[in-house]
């Protein structure tokens, strides 16, 4: 057997979530298509869970906020 990868897996296209339990330090993280898809679970899963919203990724990076086109 050889040595494992050390290379980052690259995150797909999404908007991406974590979900906590309540004073836990590490979570879930899951994935929607949309914007409104996130934060319509954000708002689903806060009322038992700690959201942290981690944002948009394109091409396996994170989509700066001030770049972005706002129509």
């Amino acid at each position: 057997m050889g040595r494992p990868a050390i290379l980052p897996k690259k995150k797909k296209d999404g908007f991406y979530l974590e979900l906590r339990n309540k004073g836990a330090k590490t979570g879930v993280i899951i994935i929607r298509d949309t914007r409104e898809a996130m934060m319509q679970a954000a708002k689903q899963y806060e009322i038992t869970k700690d959201v942290i919203v981690l944002g948009e990724h394109r091409n396996g990076k994170k989509v700066e906020e001030s770049r972005r086109k706002v129509a």
